[in-house]
C-alpha cells in the first residue's frame, strides 16, 4: 500500500469513529481495535499517544539539521528536523530496539504535494527524506511495522 493510500485509509478510519464507527484506534480506544484485530484478522496502521521507549535521534540527516518536533510511535520515533541554513526539512524514523527487519516508512512534503518517503524492511531507521519548504506548510509522519503517526499540515514558517 502506497503511502497516499495508507493516509486515506487512516482518514477514513478517523472519520468513522467521529461518526460512531469503531475501526479507529486511538490511544482511547485501542484496546477495543486489538479486540476487533483479534476477531477479523484485519490489520491497519494504528495512531499511537505514547511510545513504548523514545528511540533518539541518530544525526542522520546531516549536520546542520535541528530537531524540531517529534511523533512517538510503538516501538520508536518519528523526527522532523530543519537546517535553516538551507531550507530543508528532513525525517527520519528510528526504531527504539533495532532488529529483524521490520516494515518502516518516513515521509514528508509540501502540504498537499506528493510526498517524498523511504519505505522498505529495516532494523534501525528509515529516511531520511527531505523537502525544500521555507515558509511553507509540510506533511510529515511515519510509521514503523503497525504504529503510524502522521501530522499533515504543520511547521508552516
Amino acid at each position: 500500500m502506497n503511502i497516499r493510500a495508507t493516509l486515506a485509509l487512516i482518514t477514513i478510519l478517523s472519520l468513522s469513529s467521529a461518526l460512531g464507527g469503531c475501526a479507529a484506534a486511538t490511544s482511547d480506544e485501542s484496546s477495543v481495535a486489538s479486540d476487533q484485530q483479534a476477531e477479523t484478522g484485519a490489520t491497519t496502521p494504528t495512531t499511537v499517544d505514547q511510545p513504548l521507549a523514545a528511540a533518539p535521534y541518530n544525526g542522520v540527516c546531516g549536520s546542520g539539521y535541528v530537531v524540531i518536533d517529534s511523533l512517538p510511535l510503538t516501538g520508536g520515533t518519528i523526527y522532523l528536523t530543519y537546517n535553516s541554513g538551507n531550507g530543508y526539512n528532513c525525517v527520519v524514523t528510528v526504531r527504539s530496539s533495532p532488529g529483524t527487519p521490520l516494515p518502516m516508512d518516513a515521509y514528508v512534503g509540501l502540504s498537499g504535494n506528493e510526498l517524498n518517503d523511504d519505505f522498505g524492511h529495516y532494523t534501525t531507521y528509515a529516511g531520511p527524506v527531505y523537502v525544500h519548504a521555507p515558509h511553507q506548510c509540510i506533511d510529515w509522519g511515519g510509521w514503523i511495522d503497525n504504529s503510524f503517526n502522521h501530522q499533515p499540515n504543520s511547521h508552516c514558517g
